[in-house]
């Protein structure tokens, strides 16, 4: 059987997964990035930022484990930080500064914080030890033939991006490419993967050709970053094992932990808050922090540094995207970003890119794509199969973590100081404790700790809601009129017990 040539437009960390992956299956692999390479000195990792954090977890983990790359999880999780929990800043009604931990999971487990242009190093060392992958940076996707399965490059110099990573492409092609340009290049494929971002090129291309439902939407919330330094004695300004936040309601401060010991800081709020505090920097900021963000400035951020920062870092949007299907017949398919952009609020974008490449590639190999015995034909129509079906199961979990994305900013943001979702919580995390056999287990806990569809998550936690309600009205209705002793007698509990388990099916 004829070796399969791959090509993988992205070098990002799900590109990068990509690329391992298909080498891993004896794929000739070339990879094309339009970025020059981040591991050069002289390169600066997203291009207008020192560092970008992450959140890990159990998802992006298990695809990188499922790659059996020899020493590849290892080194990524040893640039990791364990963040055990939420930690709630605020300021109590007698004007009292507090701290209140939420632990994110009732056994323990934890999310881990990465930094962005770590983990692209690691995957990026890994590939390039594989005799099959070839790696292409300052190489543009211009065009593509999805039917002839031609794809089009400019080659550029090491040209300065003004772009953001979680925003690419806002500049004009005469802004992004200050060098002139080069002439194009062709180059052949048999299977092109895109893992080329929000604003992917893959998927422009491939609009030509495939029926592709797309929707887009800019949420009323724009982004800026802050940074937290070390203390004068190099250790962690706050406590390091935590995601911090500052909830206001409406918006919301962030800090996550790096690991020279500063901490990567966002504001999201409304694009009016930004217009207002923009009208008179020097003063509104400043009283902006103090009354929303008590104990961020000038306690962690020095006034000065805070305007600094926040009038010469980007105001970024927000964007959400989805799109069907993920494929153009055997030719040509997108991940990640590409394929379903979301945001930042539930620490999934990441995970959900390098978790497509995991159930891509499983479904590659349940549909005999990398059987030795395979034709070239028979090769080609296994490989449109498997894409359907990628697309017929990965589409609903996409759009479901979109969804719960965007529902999670308000958990973040509001809810989290709700004596509803403090009693919430104890209540599943109490049920899942003293009543394990009915696999009950909140939905951040199945997100983050688990690889359950994210639509079968969407569907149970559904459930657990409507269950909670009801055993809740139910009790106090039986309580109130019954009384605790006839509830007993009459066998309440067990039929209780008997409506729960009918209920969660």
């Amino acid at each position: 059987m004829r070796q399969q040539k791959v090509v993988v437009v992205g070098a990002g960390p799900v590109g990068a997964l990509a690329a391992l992956y298909a080498a891993q299956r004896g794929d000739d692999v070339h990879v094309y990035e339009l970025r020059a390479d981040l591991r050069d000195p002289s390169t600066t990792p997203l291009n207008f930022t020192k560092s970008i954090n992450l959140a890990l977890s159990e998802r992006g983990i298990n695809s990188m484990r499922n790659a059996h790359c020899e020493g590849l999880l290892e080194d990524v999780l040893e640039e990791t930080i364990p963040m055990h929990a939420r930690m709630i800043h605020g300021r109590q009604s007698n004007s009292q500064i507090f701290e209140e931990a939420q632990q994110y999971d009732v056994h323990g487990r934890y999310i881990k914080a990465v930094d962005r242009a770590n983990l692209n190093k690691r995957l990026l060392d890994a590939l390039e030890q594989l005799p099959n992958v070839t790696l292409h940076f300052d190489h543009r996707l211009t065009g593509a033939d999805c039917n002839k399965k031609l794809a089009w490059f400019e080659q550029s110099n090491h040209s300065k991006r003004i772009d953001h990573a979680q925003n690419p492409t806002q500049e004009s092609i005469t802004k992004v490419y200050q060098q002139q340009r080069s002439s194009e290049i062709e180059v052949s494929f048999d299977f092109l993967v895109g893992a080329d971002g929000a604003h992917s090129a893959v998927r422009y291309h491939m609009m030509k050709y495939a029926r592709v439902n797309y929707q887009q939407e800019y949420i009323d919330t724009l982004w800026c970053e802050f940074h937290i330094p070390p203390t004068s004695d190099q250790s962690f300004a706050i406590a390091p094992n935590y995601l911090h936040i500052w909830p206001a309601g409406s918006f919301m401060f962030i800090a996550i932990p790096s690991l020279d010991r500063s901490f990567t800081c966002t504001l999201f709020a409304p694009a009016q808050h930004f217009a207002e505090i923009e009208e008179n920097v020097e003063q509104r900021l400043p009283k902006f922090f103090h009354q929303y963000f008590p104990g961020v400035a000038p306690d962690l951020i020095a006034t000065e540094d805070l305007q600094t920062q926040f009038q010469s870092n980007p105001h970024l949007p927000l964007i959400s995207i989805k799109c069907r299907p993920y494929h153009y017949n055997s030719s040509v398919v997108i991940v990640g970003d590409a394929a379903h952009a979301m945001v930042p609020f539930y620490g999934q974008g990441m995970n959900a890119g390098l978790e497509d490449v995991r159930v891509l590639f499983d479904i590659l190999d349940a549909h005999g794509v990398y059987f030795s015995d395979s034709s070239n034909t028979s090769r080609e129509l296994q490989r449109e199969a498997a894409l359907d079906a990628y697309t017929t199961q990965r589409a609903p979990d996409a759009a479901a973590i979109n969804d719960l994305a965007l529902k999670n900013y308000e958990e973040m943001r509001s809810s989290v100081r709700s004596p509803f979702y403090k009693v919430r919580k104890w209540l599943e995390e109490s049920v899942t404790i003293w009543v394990p056999w009915l696999g009950w287990r909140t939905q951040y806990t199945r997100v983050s700790f688990e690889n359950q569809r994210y639509s079968e998550v969407e569907r149970d936690v559904g459930r657990q809601g409507l269950v909670l309600i009801g055993v809740l009205a139910v009790s106090v209705l039986g309580f109130s009129r019954l009384g605790v002793i006839g509830l007993e007698r009459r066998g309440f509990g067990k039929s209780l017990v008997r409506w729960v388990r009918r209920a969660m099916g």
